[in-house]
């Protein structure tokens, strides 16, 4: 296990589709022992932007995606990355959390093709 699959209790919900990270959520990008980590600080805003069309088949409710979520929102919008670069941790975290691959595949295009805001 991991610092990031260990890690529990560590965001709260605020409101709808929003959350709040309680503590901090680290992730080692790329290969365990890559020494690069990407630390998402205590009192980070995200959210888990599934489509309300989509939620029969994807809730964003689902505690496995929150993690990955909140992950890709800080790669994307506080360290500026691509929207692939992101998407690719956003992968690996969906991954590390248990969900499947074609689940993790739809969503990784989603986030790839689909500009939330």
């Amino acid at each position: 296990m991991s610092t990031f699959t260990d890690l529990s209790s560590w965001c709260q919900p605020t409101k709808g589709v929003k959350y709040v990270t309680t503590k901090v959520v680290e992730w080692e990008n790329g290969a365990k022992g890559s020494g690069h980590w990407v630390r998402v600080p205590e009192g980070y805003d995200f959210d888990v932007s599934i489509p309300r069309a989509l939620w029969w088949l994807l809730s964003p409710r689902d505690a496995r995606f929150h993690k990955a979520a909140c992950l890709h929102d800080h790669c994307l919008h506080v360290l500026d990355w691509g929207r692939v670069s992101s998407a690719a941790s956003f992968s690996d975290a969906l991954k590390a959390t248990g969900v499947g691959k074609w689940t993790r595949l739809a969503m990784v295009l989603s986030v790839i093709v689909w500009h939330w805001e």
